[in-house]
């Protein structure tokens, strides 16, 4: 792969993981006076590259995250019965024809918008863009979630090799407000992921915070377009050298012109299975 130092790049500060006194947690909810948050951030200013000129070198379990290229024939990513009924076909196809894998399950969707001043999870508004350094599940909670999910097959499917992995793409492009950085799981050293609580009203979930390493290595996809969607490992069973876990944020470019739209996106996540 190309060096890194040689490509463009821009510079942000991303929220990482202070040194915590506690185990990490927070909430899938707006929360109420008896809930009670945890999650120490530090920023760290540090260089994010161009992906585009190295794409066609970059591959899910190398680095953790794709870019590729699909044409949707959804019209509109904020009809929920749309997305249902032709997006998560549309993913299914694409990731058993990327990955080889035997059996594709799409478990949920979530749309973004970035509204100026808002709170994220605000009462009767959009969620807004994750601006934590973060990854989504964790070697304890990946397994689980096909356990919730598909019940009776759960163990015979853990059996082979599962993959959560997420789609992720704009609802408008070009996108130049608040783009998604992804890092480089290989250069993430394994006591930088936290396991950290997330809350729910009716369970208690696992994500990694990250705690700051001068090593990791960021990229981001300038001006990316609706029909292109970034591939995010976000857990992988296979524990053979192949990227597992690949932490991500958005992130403030200071590039974005005044005036950019603010920024929409979907992500899908899924459950990929790979036979014993």
């Amino acid at each position: 792969m190309t060096d890194i130092d040689r490509l463009p790049y821009v510079e942000a500060d991303l929220n990482y993981l202070a040194p915590p006194t506690e185990r990490p947690r927070y909430y899938a909810y707006e929360i109420g006076p008896e809930d009670r948050p945890y999650m120490p951030l530090e920023t760290h200013r540090v260089k994010i590259h161009d992906m585009r000129p190295v794409a066609h070198d970059i591959a899910l379990d190398r680095q953790g995250f794709e870019l590729v290229e699909q044409r949707s024939a959804v019209r509109d990513f904020w009809d929920d019965d749309e997305v249902r009924r032709v997006y998560y076909p549309e993913a299914q196809r694409l990731l058993a024809e990327h990955t080889g894998a035997s059996r594709v399950f799409v478990f949920d969707h979530l749309q973004r918008r970035r509204v100026e001043g808002a709170a994220d999870r605000a009462r009767g508004g959009p969620r807004q863009p994750a601006t934590r350094v973060h990854v989504d599940h964790t070697a304890r909670s990946g397994p689980q979630r096909v356990r919730d999910l598909l019940g009776d097959e759960a163990e015979e499917l853990l059996k082979g090799r599962v993959q959560v992995i997420n789609l992720w793409r704009p609802i408008h492009g070009p996108l130049q407000d608040a783009p998604l950085a992804v890092c480089d799981a290989s250069s993430v050293a394994p006591d930088q992921l936290v396991p950290s609580d997330l809350v729910y009203r009716d369970r208690v979930g696992e994500t990694y915070s990250v705690s700051y390493g001068p090593d990791h290595a960021w990229y981001y996809v300038p001006e990316m377009r609706r029909d292109e969607v970034l591939l995010l490992k976000c857990c992988d069973t296979a524990n053979d050298g192949r990227a597992r876990f690949m932490p991500h944020t958005s992130f403030t470019d200071p590039t974005t012109p005044s005036g950019a739209r603010p920024r929409e996106s979907i992500e899908l996540r899924t459950l990929v299975f790979h036979p014993a």
